[in-house]
């Protein structure tokens, strides 16, 4: 059996990706989500977001307001923009959710996310990765001699782009907490 071979200017595709070609393009959009915090809501969230087959790219959730037991879920997804205020509108109607942004289209926004790397390596590589680091603004939080854990903060962006760049000095694994994010301004 000879391989798969594919001509120039061709794309391979999933069997599985039942998207439309001729849809609207999908946008990626931070959405912030205050609800009770007890028991089973987040299940709630995640049921409705797998219930309907949209994928969530980044999920953060912690409580916001001890007194008033609310917490805040920040959720980045990925979708048409007919997708994405469906997500909005059901999110909206569940009964534990008090309220409904999209950062992305209510003004500017700040996001930031935490990554924990473990780079080995020794000799050359080492000293590129502790380079590397102090330009990212990267802490090493632990080295033995022949691994660094660095812990950086940034946009997913910035996480991204300093992954890239650990890969070939050693990077051998990773831990992101997700997208945190708020909406700039006063109000």
């Amino acid at each position: 059996m000879s391989p798969l071979k594919i001509e120039k200017g061709t794309s391979r595709h999933s069997a599985y990706d039942l998207r439309d070609p001729h849809a609207a393009p999908e946008e990626t959009h931070t959405l912030a989500v205050v609800v009770d915090n007890e028991a089973g809501v987040l299940a709630r969230v995640i049921g409705l977001f797998s219930g309907r087959g949209y994928n969530i790219e980044s999920l953060t959730v912690a409580e916001t307001d001890h007194e008033g037991h609310l917490s805040r879920i920040t959720i980045v997804t990925k979708g048409t923009p007919a997708v994405i205020e469906q997500i909005k509108a059901q999110l909206g109607r569940l009964v534990p959710v008090h309220d409904v942004h999209d950062l992305t289209v209510e003004g500017p926004a700040v996001e930031r996310e935490l990554a924990l790397f473990k780079v080995t390596g020794e000799g050359e590589k080492r000293i590129e990765a502790l380079r590397l680091a102090e330009i990212f603004r990267a802490n090493v939080v632990d080295s033995t001699l022949k691994s660094f854990i660095f812990e950086i903060t940034g946009t997913p962006q910035k996480i991204d782009a300093f992954a890239e760049l650990m890969r070939p000095l050693g990077l051998v694994e990773m831990a992101r907490t997700g997208v945190a994010a708020l909406s700039r301004g006063a109000r």
